[in-house]
């Protein structure tokens, strides 16, 4: 896998627990269209706290029955790559945002 070695992008997506596409956790559809996309790969993150546009500040809270924490999805792929797929979920996202930087890939090894 020599050819993922060097300069790519990182793509981020940064949504909330509760969001949902078709009743199902929008994370989860955006790791199976990731899948079918092709991506090299995908990595979910569960922030403790974080607080969005709406300046509402999202927590953990052991009493609350249920949790709106934010997500981080992250991608690394080449830049045309990631344009496209992030094109073509933009329709399913209602809240978020998504965000490309610059990475360099110094190793990477699959079996």
């Amino acid at each position: 896998m020599s050819e993922f070695v060097g300069a790519k992008k990182l793509a981020r997506i940064y949504i909330d627990t509760q969001d949902k596409f078709e009743s199902k956790p929008l994370y989860e559809e955006i790791l199976l269209r990731a899948k079918d996309f092709g991506m090299s790969g995908a990595t979910v993150f569960k922030g403790v706290a974080g607080m969005g546009v709406h300046t509402k500040i999202h927590s953990f809270e052991l009493l609350s029955l249920s949790q709106n924490l934010p997500l981080i999805i992250e991608l690394i792929d080449d830049e045309s790559k990631l344009k496209d797929f992030l094109t073509s979920i933009d329709s399913i996202i209602d809240e978020g945002m998504c965000v490309m930087m610059d990475v360099e890939v110094i190793s990477y090894k699959h079996k």
